[in-house]
């Protein structure tokens, strides 16, 4: 059988065999207590359930978890297996205790998930005490067609905070939206301007987000992990919710989308993951965001809305 020849368009990250040992060097394996400048911009590679031990306490600013959802999905090595909501709540409960102590006191978090697991999500922040702020709805435009069914093509971040201190920027993730029925006081726009494109406006972001593009083939930023997240996605949760300098802390790291959006916008990070391929997927994308700071759909001071153009 002949070997399929992808297309040139394909943009999907490889590891080249002439990379793969450079790449495992710059990984950290623990094997004592490690401090916080130990850990900084570094990527751990390990059963975030066996590393508790070694991590420092209140480091975090902004916790991102994206763990597996209750569903089935094979993750190289790792299979997750679908099971009952009382079950979920409990895997939840088992990192989100522990992981409080790694927090500061104003710190927030984010915890994806989808619509069969919002009842053990809920609960489960509740329960470890975290105060639930808000759940937020993007729009997942990628999705099979049920026929008995309807189309699950959404996918839900809660927001919490550990207090009532906490940081919040609505200015740094307004959508520059284009208008449709300009409206004039006196003859001058009024909350919209004119510029050589056609007229937009800025609006305040919602709790539902419907201008995220997953990651495709022709993408940068694609890899083959099953459950990317968008680099767009990630930059709206570490704008509103950090400051550059701010450490962003995410144990479920995956291909590593939340750490190099995070050295994009300037933050502090540190990610676990104990799949090695995943973890040398991370460590060449956050070597490729040293030169090219572009997020898809940002143009460093709005988002855009999805196929508007490419920041």
């Amino acid at each position: 059988m002949m070997k399929e020849i992808p297309s040139p368009r394909n943009r999907t990250l490889a590891i080249l065999p002439d990379e793969r040992d450079r790449l495992l060097k710059s990984l950290c394996v623990p094997e004592k207590i490690l401090t916080g400048a130990e850990i900084t911009n570094r990527i751990i590679r390990g059963d975030l359930f066996s590393l508790f031990e070694f991590l420092p306490s209140h480091f975090v600013d902004l916790l991102i978890l994206d763990p597996p959802y209750n569903l089935d999905k094979n993750f190289r090595r790792f299979h997750f297996r679908k099971t009952t909501t009382e079950a979920y709540l409990l895997y939840l409960k088992s990192f989100l205790l522990p992981l409080k102590r790694l927090l500061k006191k104003d710190a927030s978090l984010y915890l994806c998930g989808d619509w069969n697991s919002c009842g053990a999500i809920q609960l489960a922040l509740e329960e470890c005490g975290f105060i639930i702020r808000n759940r937020i709805t993007w729009q997942r435009e990628k999705g099979r067609g049920a026929k008995s069914n309807w189309k699950n093509c959404a996918e839900d971040i809660w927001f919490a905070t550990c207090s009532g201190s906490y940081y919040f920027d609505a200015d740094a993730v307004k959508l520059r939206k284009k208008v449709i029925a300009p409206y004039k006081a006196n003859g001058v726009p009024k909350d919209w301007e004119e510029t050589s494109e056609g007229r937009f406006r800025l609006t305040a972001a919602s709790n539902f987000l419907n201008d995220i593009t997953v990651p495709y083939w022709s993408m940068p930023e694609n890899t083959l992990h099953p459950t990317q997240k968008p680099e767009k996605l990630m930059a709206k949760l570490i704008l509103a919710s950090s400051r550059e300098g701010d450490f962003v802390f995410d144990p479920f790291m995956g291909s590593g989308t939340t750490l190099v959006t995070a050295r994009k916008l300037l933050r502090n990070f540190c990610g676990i993951e104990q799949e090695e391929e995943y973890c040398l997927y991370a460590a060449k994308r956050l070597e490729k965001a040293l030169e090219d700071k572009h997020i898809q759909g940002y143009d460093g001071q709005a988002f855009l809305e999805r196929n508007a153009g490419n920041g």
